[in-house]
């Protein structure tokens, strides 16, 4: 089988299946959309390649100085025991809503009813 664009019919066939499929008005401003695309990527591809220094030249631009780090009074770190004494509140709220989602039958009989 031979290459796609070989011959001209099939070039043709492709134009107007593209025609057919997304009209004759749209294809104007597809084609304006992709020309300002190929033109917003060539300036950006161009302004990438003018940023780099050249390979024998050397850098003399001066590297910036470090900024000045201020330093805020760091918050006081919880003890083990304030930590464990906050794990178990917690853990004893757990316990509790566990207790009262067990106790509570509206609770349970919309969790058992089938979801639809």
């Amino acid at each position: 089988m031979g290459d796609l664009f070989d011959s001209p019919w099939k070039i043709a066939i492709i134009a107007i299946l593209i025609i057919v499929l997304f009209g004759a008005k749209k294809l104007p401003g597809a084609a304006k959309s992709l020309g300002q695309s190929m033109r917003i990527l060539k300036s950006e591809i161009s302004s990438i390649h003018d940023d780099e220094p050249a390979p024998g030249a050397s850098a003399t631009v001066p590297a910036p100085a470090p900024a000045q780090l201020t330093s805020t009074p760091a918050a006081p770190s919880p003890s083990d025991a304030d930590l464990r004494a906050h794990n178990e509140a917690l853990q004893q709220q757990i316990r509790d809503m566990q207790r009262a989602a067990a106790m509570d039958p509206v609770a349970s009989a919309k969790q058992d009813a089938p979801q639809s």
